[in-house]
């Protein structure tokens, strides 16, 4: 052990908060530990997003108030990777030459090499790569949670939207093999979790760089039959990829929750074409009424855009009528923002900030009035809860915990002796919000579970990274069912 502690600061997706697990799995394989709540740590990693238009102002500014704190504690090192860390490089040392390591989104298991090299050559480190040297899920990982888990499936992105610098930045899509997947899954499980969610860029691609179509589908299903695996999420499909197959799975499998985060971005077919993302408004459409076909109970969020250049007031009200069709749960809405590289940056009728931030409000409105319709509408209902750590703000002075139904709604309920976060109950909904639901009850059943005795124990899952194609020392351990099947 080398007694130096580490902090790993987190901005952006939920690609980057895997990796940060994956950095934290990382360092403590390299001696360090993770620093006491409210004390300085000899090493500080800020694992960057790019997306944002003030991304960068974010990343200096905090590289700003930092250089104080490293004056003040000789051998403090600062490290920044992410997708901001691949796109600006060495620019980064120029404007904060106090960083000690730059590393990309190719390159995370470098970092503990790099920090060496740096402490012994006393000079920054800037190791930014082109592809994927290592797949992330070959490193080990400290998870953040013990009843949550998060599973890549695949990195990086085919799809050449307009708006988003991505792909340029996680490179072309790789993907793992199922078997790889589900080995990890499984050792999830076997430490208590209950939940996990399938990562990918574009989740359903996912089988497209060994050509097999229906290979998400033959996914979902095999992770089903995972003894244990309670509740199985993926993030983000892409509707142009999106087929009956996975509509099927996740009909049919009885683990994979009925939610469904389907991004849409605008409602106008002439934004979408300049977008490029492949579908229009009817295409779309026919997917959100094919799910709700097959599961009534389905609920569906989405990501929209406002203001991309050249949006007219026509096409914003075919944004406004997909909403108001499709009654999303819930909506992750943003104001369109110039990425530097990307195609958008530079096409004509960049809009007003003010006519931008007018029509974001409409929507906002709109889908606030949507969600706390479809809240109200299951005021009555049994909600099965997989009770959550930190969600809820207010809860301690409410005398409320906090948890996740099955169709991913945030569900605040009346507290009760020995329940705790890993633990599922049961309970009936008494009040619908536009952000989230209350059950104010009694709890109508508890059940404990190891994912609640890591919880209270204070403990969480390690991964010491799953790759079945390298060779292993010794007779390895014969898989599940479900992941020789898919091997």
């Amino acid at each position: 052990m080398n007694g130096k502690t580490y902090l790993v600061r987190t901005y952006g997706c939920q690609m980057n908060v895997h990796d940060s697990e994956r950095l934290s799995g990382l360092l403590e394989s390299a001696g360090y530990t993770a620093a006491p709540e409210g004390t300085d740590a000899d090493v500080v990693v800020l694992n960057t997003c790019a997306v944002r238009e003030n991304a960068d102002n974010r990343l200096y500014g905090n590289l700003g108030h930092l250089r104080p704190v490293k004056d003040a504690h000789p051998g403090m090192q600062i490290a920044v990777g992410g997708c901001l860390a691949q796109k600006d490089r060495g620019e980064i040392v120029k404007r904060a030459p106090w960083v000690d390591v730059v590393f990309g989104t190719h390159n995370v298991g470098s970092l503990p090499v790099l920090l060496e090299r740096a402490r012994h050559n006393a000079e920054a480190q800037v190791e930014i790569v082109e592809s994927l040297e290592v797949f992330p899920s070959t490193l080990p990982a400290k998870r953040d949670s013990a009843y949550s888990g998060w599973v890549s499936i695949s990195v990086g992105c085919n799809n050449t939207c307009t708006f988003c610098i991505v792909p340029a930045l996680r490179g072309k899509e790789k993907d793992r093999r199922p078997g790889e997947i589900l080995a990890e899954v499984q050792a999830l499980v076997d430490q208590g979790v209950l939940e996990v969610t399938l990562l990918g860029q574009n989740v359903n691609a996912y089988g497209v760089e060994f050509r097999e179509r229906g290979a998400f589908a033959d996914l979902l299903r095999a992770a089903g039959r995972i003894e244990g695996l309670e509740r199985i999420r993926f993030t983000s499909p892409h509707p142009r990829e999106f087929t009956d197959d996975v509509i099927a799975a996740m009909a049919e499998t009885p683990a994979v929750c009925h939610q469904l985060h389907m991004p849409l971005q605008s409602g106008s077919d002439d934004v979408l074409r300049r977008m490029r993302r492949g579908y229009r408004q009817d295409r779309y459409l026919g997917i959100i009424d094919r799910v709700r076909a097959a599961m009534p109970d389905a609920a569906i969020t989405t990501d929209i855009i406002v203001g991309f250049p050249g949006e007219t007031e026509a096409d914003f009200q075919q944004t406004l009528d997909v909403v108001r069709q499709a009654r999303f749960s819930s909506a992750f809405t943003f104001q369109y923002s110039k990425r530097p590289g990307t195609p958008a940056a530079e096409m004509e009728g960049q809009l007003p900030k003010e006519v931008v931030q007018e029509r974001y409000l409409r929507l906002t409105a709109l889908q606030d009035e949507i969600s706390w319709a479809e809240n109200r509408a299951l005021v009555g209902h049994r909600v099965e809860l997989l009770v959550a750590a930190g969600e809820g703000s207010k809860d301690a002075d409410r005398g409320r915990l906090s948890g996740r139904a099955r169709d991913g709604r945030l569900v605040h309920f009346t507290a009760a002796d020995g329940v705790r976060p890993g633990d599922v109950v049961e309970t009936v909904v008494t009040e619908g919000k536009p952000h989230f639901l209350v059950a104010d009850g009694e709890l109508l059943s508890h059940r404990r579970t190891q994912a609640g005795d890591a919880s209270e124990a204070g403990t969480r899952p390690t991964t010491q990274g799953i790759s079945l194609g390298m060779p292993a020392v010794g007779v390895p351990a014969p898989l599940p069912a479900a992941v020789a099947a898919c091997s």
